[in-house]
């Protein structure tokens, strides 16, 4: 029997073709990522300009060139996977936020950065809904079930406040960053938890048995995810603790924390539970106890390892959304009524500006309400300041609007065409446009730094940058700052609910020092023998 080598071979030549149409597009990628890097580093200094703004910029000029060398056909250099972006570019920038957070300053306005996180977001998902599936009516965007509403409410409630978070000072507004940062991560999960609530119900036929059970599965994807997180991150701090892999290879127990805080993602998305939520409190457990477990190079590695990994997933992701704009098959079902499509994009950022505003200013006066004392309340600029970052739409809201509306990346409806690029359209124009105007309305809101600095700063100092952990140089941050102050003990009911985070705080610090540090390591704890992660010169706690 004849073989058939010249079909063999064929095949061979079509892989060997594809895989260097691959090699193409990744170098072309990766040059681009590296031509965000240095112009954003040129840009730095610029009143207007950041780098996610700047690689949504390069990136639609990458499309618009890619669009004139193919003659229309195609705009994109990669195809757009859900599964690249959850699994792979989204865990890292969470984690990172989680291990770098101010976690006493995120804690002490916990109740609040919940409050504009949680309730918000379920405010703002309301609102964008109901008023979607009344104004898309009129419009006739296509065949949208409640579901799709739904899903649309969950969508446009993802805020990106990474432009406000990139002009905010945390040194002289910790209060107000603490607040845009924490309500940011919150919001994030509450969408994703949402929008896997919706998905996993058949809301065409809603009843009052269906409600509750979808707030039952909210409120135990919510409280399941951060549990597994929590859960995650002692066990990585308990096995270092005890094994002491430093004391032979510091290699093991950095891929020991990096292995573990992305298997936490993974167990939660094999649950079916929020990645986010999980990774995200893993992160924060993983800062407290098990990165003072590992060696001091371990701990440099790692910092910069976790920041460095979440830049690059940031900016790739912008990048492409730019890329991905500009795409030919998305557009050419909508291009016989740019109109609607318009329309469709101005009522959803009509939707998100008073969304937003429906819960930050009502929230912000119940907060102020509980607060006794006037430097710990939100003040009027800082709540519009609160509101505006959290206008941006991003990468989230763009994976779950390809989720909810595409099949791989394609669609073939035109209702589904028009909310793609209607959700591009808004994530472009709040990004760019927004974006551009945070710097100088924040110069404008919050012009000197000093008063501001006293107003709001509670402590007597704090980090320099987000980039450097709580818990990483000196004693800034951490619990030994309240050694030697007077913590003001609460007498009345009103004085437990106006000063919650000195009562919390302090019953905290006392477990944590006799149950949790003596098993899971962290500052002060640590056997000091040779070879140990702790240095002698760290202080044990009193």
């Amino acid at each position: 029997m004849a073989f058939p080598v010249g079909s063999v071979l064929m095949k061979l030549g079509m892989v060997s073709t594809s895989d260097h149409t691959s090699i193409v597009s990744m170098n072309i990628f990766v040059a681009l990522l590296c031509a965000c890097i240095v112009i954003g580093h040129l840009l730095e200094e610029n009143r207007w300009m950041n780098e996610s703004i700047t690689a949504l910029v390069i990136g639609l000029c990458t499309g618009v060139v890619i669009l004139l060398f193919s003659g229309g056909r195609s705009s994109r250099i990669l195809v757009f996977s859900e599964d690249l972006f959850f699994i792979y570019l989204l865990p890292p920038i969470i984690f990172n936020a989680g291990f770098q957070v101010k976690k006493k300053q995120f804690f002490r306005n916990f109740m609040t950065i919940m409050l504009f996180g949680a309730v918000g977001t379920l405010i703002s998902f309301i609102i964008i809904s109901l008023g979607a599936r009344q104004l898309f009516k009129k419009l006739d965007v296509g065949s949208l079930d409640i579901g799709d509403y739904l899903a649309i409410g969950a969508i446009f409630s993802a805020t990106d406040s990474v432009c406000t978070l990139q002009v905010l000072n945390q040194d002289e507004t910790p209060l107000l960053y603490s607040l845009v940062f924490g309500e940011g991560v919150v919001n994030d999960a509450t969408s994703v938890v949402l929008f896997n609530a919706i998905q996993s119900f058949d809301l065409s036929h809603i009843d009052s048995r269906i409600a509750v059970q979808f707030v039952g599965s909210f409120l135990y994807l919510f409280i399941t995810s951060t549990l597994l997180g929590v859960i995650t991150g002692l066990l990585s701090a308990f096995i270092i603790k005890k094994l002491y892999f430093g004391r032979h290879s510091t290699d093991r127990e950095v891929a020991l924390m990096i292995l573990m805080a992305y298997l936490s993602y993974m167990l939660a998305e094999l649950f079916y539970l929020s990645g986010i939520l999980t990774v995200f409190f893993c992160g924060i457990v993983m800062s407290h106890y098990t990165w003072h477990n590992v060696t001091e190079s371990s701990r440099v590695t790692t910092k910069h390892a976790f920041a460095t990994l979440s830049f690059i997933a940031e900016i790739f992701i912008f990048l492409y959304v730019g890329m991905d704009a500009l795409d030919i098959e998305k557009w050419r079902f909508v291009s016989s009524s740019p109109g609607k499509s318009v329309g469709v994009s101005s009522i959803l950022l009509g939707l998100v500006l008073v969304g937003r505003a429906a819960f930050v200013f009502p929230l912000s006066f119940l907060s102020n309400l509980a607060k006794k004392s006037p430097h710990e309340k939100i003040h009027l600029k800082q709540q519009i300041t609160v509101w505006w970052a959290g206008l941006m739409r991003g990468a989230v809201s763009m994976a779950l609007a390809y989720n909810q509306f595409t099949r791989a990346g394609h669609t073939q409806l035109r209702g589904n065409a028009i909310m793609i690029t209607s959700t591009i359209t808004v994530v472009l124009f709040s990004t760019v446009v927004f974006g551009l105007m945070t710097k100088p309305l924040i110069r404008l809101l919050l012009p000197s730094s000093k008063p501001l600095s006293s107003m709001l700063c509670s402590e007597p100092t704090t980090p320099k940058s987000i980039n450097t952990p709580l818990l990483g140089n000196g004693q800034h941050d951490s619990e030994a700052d309240l050694g030697g102050r007077d913590i003001p003990r609460p007498t009345s009911l009103r004085m437990l609910l106006s000063t919650p985070s000195h009562t919390v705080h302090h019953y905290w610090r006392k477990f944590d020092n006799s149950f949790m540090r003596p098993v899971f390591g962290g500052r002060g704890f640590v056997p000091v023998i040779p070879g140990s992660p702790v240095e002698p010169s760290v202080q044990q706690w009193h």
